[in-house]
């Protein structure tokens, strides 16, 4: 199991940017696909972005050209850069590790003026 902790969500002015970002405790984490995913009310659970140990990085085509998965395998941080946000991002947004299974609390971004 790993332990996981986002932290960076908050309200921004649609066309603003957000940082969020993905804390992890596991020894073995460079090895890992990292993915982000987020819930918005009322929908189910979507993928938004992923990365491999290798880095190479998937992106729902909701997000294509305005989000940047990255990751630090020295601080065992994955991160989500969001530009150009739209009110239909609005979620909580969760860091995962899919080969473990583990998800961390979700954070809230809301896109509103």
């Amino acid at each position: 199991q790993v332990q996981l902790v986002e932290s960076g969500g908050g309200l921004v002015q649609p066309g603003g940017s957000l940082r969020l970002s993905c804390a992890a405790s596991a020894s073995r984490f460079s090895e890992y696909v990292m993915a982000w995913y987020r819930q918005a009310p009322g929908k189910q659970r979507e993928l938004v972005a992923t990365i491999t140990s290798g880095r190479n990085t998937n992106y729902a085509d909701s997000v294509k050209g305005r989000f940047t998965i990255s990751r630090d395998n020295a601080k065992k941080m994955v991160y989500l850069q969001m530009n150009s946000l739209k009110p239909e991002d609005t979620a909580v947004y969760y860091c995962t590790c899919p080969a473990l299974g583990s998800w961390g609390q979700g954070t809230q971004v809301t896109v509103s003026s």
